[in-house]
């Protein structure tokens, strides 16, 4: 059995809060979860699930109260597993004097890079990034979009295994959005583990091999879309050999429509299919095809935070 990519197990985060009689508040609930090698994984949840708390863990920024993080095998902090990472955190800052190039090829010196391989390499990485244009400009000249650009830049400067993206879309315009996405789904294409943190879920839908639920500090679903425990809202039929009168009769008015020669009927969940059927053969209607209804992504997962405790 391969080892996974990332590996937490138990992680327990807690803070004290108040000042004159401090109380723990746990921001992290014993969240275990792995991810495989070239996986992209979305973590999402909404403001104050632990998403930034788990990466902040993950890269030691913060240590945990109890359980342990590793990635590629190694405990999370270990020099050699740092150097095969890159990080873009929810609010990156930068030294605003800088240009873009000046920046990368600091961080790319801070990776043991020399000038050389630096410079060519951020020239490549804002090219990709869609600032190639920008790249001699001042950070303090950039839009918040632009500057969540430079965050991704930087999180690839040391050509990663492993890459953590905490909030990648935030901040950007519908065009930074596609071409973030288009990144993202490259990343994954070249084999590269990606951990990124979200609460869009239609940029989850899109990118995802797995996503992982987080509510309230706790992991409360994990899976692949597609395996997801969506609930069934209806049935779709398609039938052929019917009339839009006959299932009207049936009491279709608003549920049936014509679709290239063929009627579609959309039943709700207190029509099943199995009483509907027989009605429909009696209107001379052939059914052609079956198809149950789910849930949005977007349904289950508004439905699944809403009731973090039934996860315990």
């Amino acid at each position: 059995m391969s080892t996974p990519a990332i590996k937490l197990d138990g992680l327990t985060k807690d803070y004290a809060v108040g000042f004159w009689r401090p109380r723990p508040y746990r921001a992290l609930d014993q969240v275990s979860l792995e991810v495989a090698s070239g996986e992209v994984l979305g973590y999402l949840g909404p403001n104050g699930a632990g998403k930034t708390t788990t990466l902040k863990l993950l890269m030691q920024l913060i240590y945990p109260t109890a359980g342990t993080a590793e990635i590629l095998g190694r405990p999370a902090g270990d020099v050699g597993a740092r150097r095969r990472l890159g990080y873009l955190p929810e609010l990156p800052y930068f030294y605003d004097n800088l240009s873009a190039e000046e920046l990368l090829v600091y961080f790319g010196g801070l990776f043991s890079l020399s000038a050389a391989d630096a410079r060519r390499r951020a020239a490549t990485l804002l090219d990709r990034v869609g600032l190639g244009a920008a790249r001699h400009q001042r950070l303090r000249r950039y839009s918040k979009g632009m500057l969540q650009r430079v965050g991704i830049a930087q999180a690839l400067v040391n050509d990663p295994e492993v890459v953590f993206l905490d909030e990648p879309m935030s901040g950007l315009d519908p065009v930074g959005r596609r071409d973030t996405r288009e990144l993202i789904r490259q990343l994954g294409a070249e084999g590269r583990t990606v951990f990124f943190s979200s609460h869009i879920l239609s940029d989850a839908e899109a990118l995802c091999d797995r996503v992982a639920i987080m509510a309230q500090g706790k992991l409360i679903a994990t899976g692949r879309i597609a395996d997801l425990a969506f609930e069934v809202l209806g049935w779709e039929v398609v039938v052929s050999g019917g009339s839009l009168d006959g299932m009207r009769a049936l009491g279709f008015d608003e549920a049936a429509r014509e679709v290239d020669g063929r009627l579609v009927i959309e039943l709700t969940i207190d029509q099943p299919p199995e009483r509907v059927l027989p009605e429909l053969a009696r209107q001379g209607a052939q059914v052609v095809a079956l198809t149950p209804r789910h849930e949005s992504l977007e349904d289950y997962f508004m439905r699944m935070v809403s009731q973090p405790g039934d996860a315990d």
